[in-house]
């Protein structure tokens, strides 16, 4: 084995320039795969409304999947619009999503989001990220996601698996969310940007864990810079 140091450097720089000129072959894998997707990913696929999307993604914060799923449920059943959503309490709201993560807290902050969408944007969640963001409680995965499964637009929703995964294979070298968007915003192909979230989420929930991922199940393992045994 050669273990001349200018010898690695350029070979592990080629291996993950060789990494990212395969995204797309990755990509093709684990949508073949035809993993299992949770309730709550079918759920966000089938939505295609700004105001619920964004409600959902709110519920979701700090809460598994299996509890918002049921959880959204039941507040659809009470409201689908802002307008509606300010005709019930904000008592009626937190018995409804409980028992979701700060039930109380995002009780009161889906009533002060419907509040504002009715009086700064008449009545429409804004398409615009940066927008988003300035709701409370909003951040850009929550904006990004909205803009992708209710606007239908391009937008890179980082969420923990999204980061994840793309550090594990290689294709970012990244710390936080945040800054996994900002390179894959740079380096992903665009038409791959709305469906990246779907794959790479229901990929990390099934196989690629955080905690021992299973990967002599794994289908992209030759791609994988981090394999588990």
């Amino acid at each position: 084995m050669n273990f001349n140091p200018f010898y690695n450097v350029y070979f592990g720089q080629l291996i993950i320039k060789i990494m990212k000129t395969d995204i797309r072959k990755i990509v093709k894998i684990l949508t073949e795969q035809n993993l299992k997707k949770s309730d709550f990913v079918n759920l966000m696929e089938k939505l295609k409304n700004p105001y619920l999307v964004l409600i959902f993604c709110i519920l979701s914060l700090r809460t598994k999947d299996e509890i918002t799923y049921p959880a959204a449920l039941r507040l659809f059943e009470l409201a689908k619009t802002p307008k509606d959503m300010l005709l019930i309490s904000e008592e009626q709201i937190a018995q409804a999503i409980y028992p979701v993560g700060f039930y109380k807290t995002k009780a009161k902050q889906i009533k002060i989001l419907s509040q504002e969408i009715i009086e700064k944007y008449a009545g429409k969640v804004p398409c615009d990220i940066e927008e988003l963001c300035k709701f409370k409680g909003v951040g850009r995965k929550t904006a990004n996601l909205t803009m992708a499964k209710g606007f239908g637009k391009p937008a890179i929703c980082v969420d923990v698996h999204v980061h994840r995964i793309c550090n594990r294979i290689g294709y970012v070298n990244t710390k936080t969310p945040d800054e996994t968007e900002l390179v894959l915003r740079k380096q992903l192909p665009k038409d791959l940007w709305m469906e990246i979230n779907t794959i790479l989420v229901t990929f990390g929930q099934n196989i690629c864990k955080p905690i021992k991922p299973k990967c002599n199940e794994c289908k992209i393992s030759q791609y994988c810079n981090s394999k588990s045994i």
